[in-house]
């Protein structure tokens, strides 16, 4: 009996840890939207549009939110009416992930502004390859993890957050 319940909670904890990562962008994009709105507001599908628009039509706005609401646009209602319920933010943006798959690959890039050898050593490789995806570059011939972080490193020019 403990060790099903221990499974239980490893299995929660890994579906939290994983929930954390998925939909990082649409998450924080919602969770603004509903954070500028009354609460009273929250619950009118014509407001929350209204809402989503002006949130949108902000200048201040990272690149990756701007592709956010590049998708969320044509399918306002759709995103009214699960926020109009009360979803939490995450579950608003697995809803609409449904509709538009784009929706949850758009994520937040892996800071590496100050990170030593002995930093990026401690990340996976699947994460080093990651990094390098955001920069548009191969590591063609890469094996070891050593020539990953190389090649981290030598292309550390590249790293911002336009696309």
């Amino acid at each position: 009996m403990k060790v099903l319940s221990v499974a239980a909670l490893m299995a929660m904890l890994a579906n939290t840890v994983f929930a954390s990562t998925e939909c990082e962008v649409c998450v924080k994009v919602i969770e603004e939207v509903k954070a500028s709105m009354p609460k009273a507001d929250a619950r009118k599908k014509p407001l929350i549009e209204k809402a989503l628009g002006d949130f949108c039509a902000n200048e201040g706005l990272s690149s990756r939110e701007k592709k956010i609401c590049y998708y969320i646009d044509p399918i306002k209602r759709d995103v009214a009416q699960p926020f109009s319920l009360g979803m939490t933010p995450l579950k608003v943006c697995q809803r609409i992930n449904k509709s538009n798959p784009e929706i949850c690959t758009v994520k937040f890039p892996i800071k590496t502004e100050k990170l030593e050898k002995k930093d990026l050593s401690k990340l996976r490789v699947k994460q080093l390859k990651q990094i390098l995806g955001q920069r548009g570059v191969e590591c063609k011939g890469c094996v070891e993890k050593s020539e990953f972080i190389k090649k981290v490193q030598d292309t550390e020019h590249l790293a911002n957050d336009e696309f």
